[in-house]
């Protein structure tokens, strides 16, 4: 493998472990504001996104190691799984805002 290879497939694994920290840390913040006793429902769909975010996790792990025949497969179900996740993430973010509009 040459450089501009090695250094192409550490670029795509940068921004895929950022895209995993940015949606954790929503996820996060997700769960601080689902703190109150209303939240039950966001509370359960943020529990239900954690197998998927350690998933996520794995198939990094395997990508980092997956051969180079592979690479480019691994990836493709990786970005495919991370823009899922990050839907559903997104998903759980506007459903407050969009109670506070209805409320007002």
């Amino acid at each position: 493998m040459n450089d501009d290879t090695k250094i192409a497939k550490q670029v795509v694994q940068d921004k895929l472990e950022s895209q995993i920290k940015t949606a954790e840390a929503k996820l996060e913040v997700l769960k601080a504001r689902a703190g109150s006793a209303k939240a039950n429902l966001e509370i359960k769909a943020i529990a239900a996104l954690l197998p998927k975010k350690q998933a996520i996790l794995q198939k990094l792990q395997e990508l980092k190691n997956v051969s180079t025949e592979r690479w480019e497969e691994a990836k493709t179900d990786l970005e495919r799984r991370m823009t899922e996740f990050e839907t559903s993430v997104k998903a759980l973010e506007s459903k407050p805002k969009e109670k506070k509009a209805k409320a007002s």
